[in-house]
């Protein structure tokens, strides 16, 4: 045949290769068997069956229904990354996806069921005409058998699930999506109060989050100097970071904030899409997300040069006292918002003694005030755990209205955010934003900073940002 000359079928319609029976035939063959388990942390099963036994103990006589959740599409066969439902996660520690635990009550306690959609392996057409489960487009993965015996649960095929039999079951958020039902209140809210204690095994992986998130700090505080010299800018940083969460871990447990200069006094500025400039603070808010899912968060506000500026440090100063006026309410038997009282009215006297709200201080820390607010709008501190902002379906008596116990893991995180076109402030004080945060578990006499690793005083800083950057 010429180059020129088309072959017989050109021309012809693309075939679909389900309907090609010498394909399905031919990769039908030929394959060894490929023994993978479910990849778990040691402890998992046990973590999510005690977890299971809890909410049992809470709702003893509801049908109840969760599920993993499924990957957005982002266009044909190519989805958004998936990330498991963490009400879910808590249950089972089961990430695949698009699966199906339901608890059915019984004397003394509940009967659980995970629905899970089995991989397609070669001879079955879903091995290479289904791009989510089939093994030759993901892999060789799990069958219903290994997660049964690495979860100690019963295991069925998704297709044995019937939504029509469980008239009357508590639905999870995710379940409900995925069923187009109306979902559980009152599950969601039982689920979010027991994930507020945190047990062993859960305390052990926010420990390893934290640590790995520590090392993620010393990595992309030594490429400062590179993201100014080469013009990487904050996209170098929070691509450093991201690489070593993705490498210690699961990923970043939320978006990495890298804000310099002005972008600091921005809440979430996860664009870092500027430069990094030597004569400014630098304000790194990064969390590593363990495989097991859960995350640490932690900020530090760094001076990009190595040391302080007058401004800067009196700004970091005040937000340091605040923050340890925070840190020493957190114990059992203290109301969870008396750490922030603590740390705002540190916040709004400082502010005051600069002369810069127009009332007393009295008069802003009031309800009906609240003066300071414009330079600290945001929470100072919630709850950690599968999620950076954990039992978020928690009413307000579980949560703020409640005292800290044992087990409870937080942030605290006060700051203080001066926006460059903020014309109450000086000039001095204009593009200047200052945030300290800290992971800590409330213990049964005090509480514990998890995070202590990494300095909070502007000295400590100064030498820690000095020392990474390798400079005198």
């Amino acid at each position: 045949m010429t180059a020129t000359e088309r072959p017989p079928y050109a021309g012809t319609r693309y075939p679909r290769l389900a309907d090609v029976e010498a394909f399905r035939a031919w990769i039908a063959e030929g394959w060894d068997a490929v023994e993978t388990a479910p990849d778990l942390e040691t402890g998992a099963a046990a973590a999510a069956a005690d977890h299971r036994a809890r909410l049992s103990e809470r709702m003893p006589d509801a049908t109840i229904v969760a599920a993993s959740g499924i990957a957005p599409v982002r266009n044909d066969d190519a989805s958004y990354g998936f990330r498991a439902d963490s009400g879910f996660v808590w249950l089972t520690n089961c990430q695949a996806e698009d699966a199906v635990l339901v608890m059915t009550p019984r004397p003394g306690g509940h009967d659980a069921v995970l629905f899970l959609p089995p991989p397609f392996r070669p001879g079955e057409t879903g091995f290479f005409a289904n791009a989510m489960h089939g093994e030759l487009w993901v892999g060789p993965s799990a069958g219903l058998a290994e997660w049964s015996a690495a979860l100690g649960i019963d295991v069925r095929p998704l297709a044995e699930f019937d939504a029509g039999a469980l008239t009357g079951a508590h639905f999870s958020d995710s379940a409900a999506r995925r069923l187009g039902v109306p979902a559980s209140a009152d599950l969601e809210r039982s689920v979010s109060v027991l994930r507020m204690v945190k047990d062993a095994w859960e305390i052990a992986q926010m420990r390893a989050a934290v640590d790995a998130s520590v090392a993620g700090f010393g990595a992309t505080v030594g490429e400062i100097p590179r993201a100014i010299a080469d013009g990487l800018g904050e996209r170098w940083l929070q691509g450093t970071f991201d690489r070593h969460a993705r490498t210690h871990g699961n990923g970043p447990g939320y978006s990495t904030i890298v804000g310099s200069g002005r972008h600091a006094p921005t809440l979430h500025w996860v664009r870092c899409d500027g430069p990094v400039l030597e004569d400014e603070l630098l304000l790194l808010d990064m969390g590593v997300e363990m495989r097991s899912l859960y995350t640490a968060d932690v900020t530090r506000t760094f001076p990009a040069s190595g040391t302080f500026s007058p401004a800067g440090r009196e700004a970091h100063d005040l937000v340091e006292k605040a923050h340890r006026a925070g840190l020493a309410q957190i114990r059992p038997g203290t109301a969870y918002l008396d750490f922030h009282f603590a740390a705002m009215e540190v916040i709004a006297t400082g502010l005051h003694d600069w002369g810069l709200l127009p009332v007393s201080v009295d008069e802003a820390l009031s309800p009906r005030g609240q003066h300071h607010r414009r330079y600290l709008a945001c929470g100072i501190g919630h709850h950690l755990g599968l999620d950076v902002h954990d039992c978020s379906q928690a009413h307000y008596e579980d949560y703020m209205g409640a005292d800290l116990i044992p087990g409870v893991v937080m942030t605290v995180e006060p700051g203080l955010y001066f926006h460059a076109h903020d014309l109450t402030l000086p000039p001095e004080l204009r593009g200047i934003g200052v945030r300290l945060e800290d992971d800590v578990l409330v213990t049964e006499t005090g509480s514990e900073v998890l995070s202590d690793a990494l300095p909070i005083d502007a000295d400590g800083v100064e030498r820690y940002t000095r020392e990474r950057m390798g400079i005198s």
